[in-house]
């Protein structure tokens, strides 16, 4: 599912090399094709943990490389309670809960019309979904996150539900506080997220409110982000211009 943007980097004259993300995750990190001794390193691939994250930019290091974005800065903009205090304003109420709460008790002192249940990374996108109407209803919604996710990471974000138009959300890049839009159009929410949020290279996920006001959906480390609604090429030239100029 990389080949096209592979393609497209390397028509800008990016270096690159690949490894195995399943191997990395049994503990085994090989490099297909060496870098040379240096080189700033831009990862794209896979969601990664915090850990293993860190693990990435050790191996990296030990390679002779250097991660474009560290470790911090990565899970700055990948998990949701380091990035939501300072957009507070521009997306949904959020409660941080931990793991060990009582998710079911937590939601009824809230007295909300509706709840979206997710982890510090992302909702459950699958089965049950990600919103419930009843507090009750989150210890099933948790069963199938842990089934179909896997693990639950960090901890529980419950956002306030928003009437949402969901055919108006785009997608944008954040490149050294420069974003970018795939339709030449940034809009001033996503420039007032450039200027409050410190990470290199993030994605900002934006969409409008059915009384036309635009929220902030979510906020994404540019690496992992999907290219949606993104041409490969498109994409490439942004990179490329950031990191290449």
């Amino acid at each position: 599912m990389f080949a096209a943007e592979v393609q497209a980097v390397r028509n800008q004259d990016f270096g690159i090399s690949l490894f195995s993300h399943e191997d990395f995750q049994t503990g085994t990190f090989s490099l297909f094709c060496e870098f040379p001794n240096g080189a700033e390193i831009l990862y794209r691939g896979w969601m990664l943990t915090g850990a293993e994250y860190g693990k990435l930019a050790d191996e990296i290091s030990k390679a002779g490389g250097r991660m474009a974005v560290d470790t911090e800065a990565y899970l700055g903009n990948h998990h949701l309670p380091l990035w939501y205090p300072l957009l507070s304003d521009l997306t949904p109420e959020t409660r941080i809960l931990s793991l060990d709460c009582d998710l079911e008790l937590e939601l009824s002192q809230l007295h909300w019309p509706e709840y979206f249940v997710k982890d510090y990374v992302k909702p459950l996108k699958t089965s049950v979904g990600a919103r419930i109407t009843k507090p009750e209803e989150s210890a099933l919604l948790i069963a199938e996150m842990k089934k179909f996710r896997g693990m639950i990471e960090g901890g529980y974000c419950v956002r306030r539900v928003e009437s949402f138009l969901p055919e108006t959300e785009k997608r944008y890049f954040v490149l050294d506080g420069v974003p970018h839009s795939a339709d030449s159009e940034v809009p001033e929410i996503v420039l007032e997220c450039a200027r409050r949020l410190p990470g290199r290279f993030y994605s900002v996920d934006v969409v409008r409110r059915s009384d036309g006001v635009e929220r902030v959906v979510e906020v994404g480390d540019g690496q992992v982000s999907d290219l949606v609604g993104w041409d490969e090429d498109e994409f490439a030239l942004v990179l490329a211009g950031q990191f290449l100029d």
